[in-house]
């Protein structure tokens, strides 16, 4: 009888031995997995959001250093900067023109505020515009200038033919297709290949490349002269066709949302013709769509004030342009000093529009002992993290030249150009709680790493 009951005991030993749960499975501590919280905060954000709309005539006074360190109250980083140069239609731009626009940029700088560029050369469709030959001796003028000053212009609107530089009531016929041929060719020559240029329709776009099939990411995220091209619509929302910012509405449309995965769309809403008065679920339908990444905040008003009355406006502030956020990560708790560690986390994207200039990433560590900083270079492309799509970032960093201690880790997404690369009001700011180290423009990953 003992050695039945003995061999019952063993024979319950081995079948509980043999079983294979999954759920009893002893979790891998050398992890730990993090759960990032969303924030619901208005966050400034560099190149994106609402943005002030702010015209200069020829010669006149330059932006105010005070007003622009005053925008950042209104969450605003960009304006939108436009000069009239009604004098200079049949000459040469002054030294009094071009010093105008290199006291502009060194405020903008100086305020931490980026510009979107326009040149027009009047604000009536009764007035004139300039000739071919003058906007070209213009732009040559105006390359050294631009070239210096790249750093803090965020995009071109195409501008100069015709009033308002919106390519309609031009009276030097430069609507033509070899004219407006002609400008494209000129500003894509003049501005940096890293700055995109936007164009009044799609249209002018398909004309200029002779194409209708949307770029891909083959091409999209290069610097080749059809990667370069975006859009700006000034009558956003006004009528079906948004006064003739559109010839085949919906293929026109579908064509942007698939290239604004790589070049931007912006603009301004203006006066409704023949539609109501687009209401919050419209815009955000629309924004939604078209990728929207910047709107005009001065016009057009009523429209502002629908969705300001109805409780809309706040999240557009949120949601145009890009909002990038961590959602997990899943990290190493130690590892060895000389190795590499393995940063794994999944971010999001929750605004209209990607990031569409290039940026500089780095995962920092942060020593506990001292806050000695440093600063590993990653091969993430933010640019990636497009719209209603979770982004693994899954990269094996080394550890080369970072002494044993432990270390608090950080992502810092810093602007391309070295002039505003250590400046925090350049570098973009996840939308989480309580991760935003605003003295040095980098997000906390909420991680603690020994290195042994």
């Amino acid at each position: 009888m003992k050695y039945k009951f003995m061999a019952l005991l063993l024979l319950g030993g081995i079948i509980s031995c043999g079983s294979d749960d999954p759920k009893e499975e002893p979790k891998d501590d050398s992890f730990i997995d993090i759960t990032y919280q969303s924030s619901n905060d208005v966050i400034s954000n560099p190149e994106r959001g609402f943005m002030h709309h702010w015209a200069v005539n020829s010669e006149g006074t330059p932006l105010s250093l005070v007003t622009l360190n005053s925008l950042k109250a209104e969450n605003v980083t960009i304006i939108n900067r436009i000069y009239y140069m009604d004098n200079f239609k049949d000459t040469d731009l002054s030294t009094a023109q071009l010093d105008l626009i290199k006291t502009d940029f060194e405020r903008l700088r100086t305020a931490g505020i980026k510009c979107i560029l326009r040149f027009a050369y009047n604000s009536d469709q009764n007035e004139t515009d300039a000739p071919l030959s003058i906007i070209e001796k213009h732009l040559d003028q105006l390359k050294p200038i631009v070239t210096d000053n790249a750093d803090v212009i965020a995009f071109v609107q195409a501008g100069f033919i015709g009033a308002w530089g919106e390519w309609y009531y031009t009276t030097n016929n430069l609507t033509t297709p070899e004219n407006k041929k002609a400008v494209i060719k000129k500003l894509l020559e003049v501005f940096p290949k890293e700055i995109k240029i936007q164009l009044r329709t799609p249209l002018y776009k398909q004309e200029f490349f002779n194409y209708t099939t949307p770029i891909d990411a083959s091409v999209g995220y290069g610097t080749t002269d059809i990667a370069r091209i975006g859009f700006h619509n000034d009558c956003f929302l006004a009528s079906e066709n948004d006064y003739g910012t559109y010839q085949n509405v919906t293929i026109e449309k579908s064509y942007i949302s698939n290239e604004a995965l790589f070049v931007p769309t912006g603009g301004e809403t203006c006066p409704p013709s023949g539609v109501p008065t687009a209401s919050c679920i419209t815009a955000d339908t629309e924004m939604s769509l078209l990728k929207w990444t910047y709107l005009n905040l001065d016009y057009y008003g009523p429209v502002l004030n629908v969705w300001r009355n109805n409780n809309c406006f706040t999240d557009f502030q949120k949601e145009l342009g890009y909002r990038l956020l961590l959602k997990s990560a899943s990290l190493k708790k130690d590892v060895a000093a000389n190795g590499s560690f393995e940063l794994n986390a999944v971010i999001d994207n929750a605004g209209f529009a990607p990031v569409y200039n290039k940026k500089n990433t780095f995962l920092v560590f942060k020593s506990v002992n001292d806050e000695t900083l440093y600063k590993k270079p990653l091969n993430f492309d933010v640019r990636h993290v497009v719209p209603i799509a979770n982004y693994d970032l899954k990269e094996s960093v080394s550890l080369s030249g970072i002494p044993a201690g432990q270390y608090k880790l950080y992502l810092k997404i810093e602007d391309n150009y070295s002039t505003l690369s250590d400046r925090p009001e350049f570098s973009i700011q996840l939308a989480n709680k309580n991760t935003w180290d605003a003295s040095k423009g980098m997000n906390d990953l909420m991680h603690t790493l020994t290195i042994n």
